[in-house]
């Protein structure tokens, strides 16, 4: 287990969203944020207190987390000092980088020396079997995405908080990094072998009871040439009752890909669609979420309204406004 509570590590990175393990931590359990730790050039704030390593520990904080997502999931060389400071000065580290703390030997001396531990949250703890493609008891809902970073992981989270005030049975199932920080449990989805991504998404969304729902964390999405076999993963290994769309209205290009335009809804709804319908012919869309963090209120209203009178499926900002609307589209 992960001692909590945590100093987030946001490092050098370039935009807010690169900073999103931060963010979604700091939105989604903020009772384990205490405060942020931010290198000179940093370009993302979590509003949280700025602590040196030796503050943080004053404070009661356990673990530094890696709270950036850069492309590549690489530790920088410029964040090595800070995370030997923090082992020595007793703190935990944990990453959910692609590159593992355990890979840099300068990390393992230190976490030795020191008696502490080092976290990878992004290695597969379980030998997952291969998808075999059989129906399942219980009702699963999928976030799928017009591109990265859009909305998906909030989206799950909203309706299982929702559908678990309303006393009814729901689980939100983690598939990457910072849902298995907030959570404790999940599958690092893009971490698995590929001739076992379905699998794994099968094994974490087992048989239960005929009116338990499963909120999947969506990764990806099926229109991003770089990241489009996990979301594929997600959707014949989940074998989704539901889907639920989900955009983020500025973005000009897809995520790290800039010759590359984003879909419309249209065509995201018509293409996961198709290929739901492989492993449960009566999947159907029931809802879509606006990330509209960027808009002011009035302009995220019409949005909205503009989105739902033309696509004719409810239409919400789940973390804004609230998930009832999607989790009423479900029934």
């Amino acid at each position: 287990m992960i001692a909590t509570p945590y100093l987030l590590f946001l490092g050098d990175a370039a935009d807010p969203l690169a900073a999103k393990v931060a963010q979604g931590i700091r939105d989604w359990r903020p009772d384990y944020a205490i405060g942020q730790f931010r290198l000179p050039g940093c370009k993302a704030d979590m509003r949280l207190p700025d602590m040196t390593i030796e503050q943080a520990v004053a404070a009661g904080v356990k673990t530094l987390v890696v709270g950036v997502a850069n492309r590549g999931g690489v530790i920088s060389k410029d964040w090595i000092a800070v995370l030997v400071q923090a082992l020595e000065a007793g703190l935990d580290v944990a990453s959910g980088l692609h590159n593992l703390l355990t890979d840099e030997p300068e990390l393992v001396r230190a976490a030795e020396a020191n008696g502490r531990s080092l976290h990878d949250v992004r290695v597969p703890s379980v030998d997952y079997p291969i998808a075999n493609g059989e129906r399942r008891q219980g009702k699963r809902c999928l976030a799928v995405g017009t591109d990265c970073s859009v909305g998906k992981m909030y989206t799950a989270l909203a309706m299982e908080r929702e559908m678990t005030a309303r006393g009814q049975k729901a689980t939100f199932r983690a598939t990457g990094q910072t849902g298995i920080l907030i959570t404790g449990d999940g599958v690092p989805l893009d971490a698995v072998v590929a001739d076992f991504m379905a699998g794994s998404v099968e094994w974490l969304t087992p048989d239960n009871d005929p009116d338990h729902w499963d909120l999947i964390e969506g990764q990806g999405s099926l229109f991003h040439a770089s990241y489009s076999g996990v979301t594929l993963a997600l959707i014949h290994g989940g074998q989704p009752d539901a889907l639920v769309l989900c955009h983020e209205p500025t973005r000009t290009h897809m995520r790290g890909l800039p010759s590359y335009t984003l879909p419309s809804l249209e065509d995201l709804r018509d293409t996961a669609l198709k290929m739901a319908r492989i492993v449960n012919p009566g999947c159907v869309v029931t809802g879509i979420s606006i990330n509209t963090a960027a808009l002011g209120e009035d302009e995220a209203r019409r949005l909205l309204d503009d989105i739902e009178a033309r696509m004719g499926l409810p239409t919400v900002d789940p973390y804004r406004h609230g998930a009832a609307r999607l989790v009423e589209a479900l029934v």
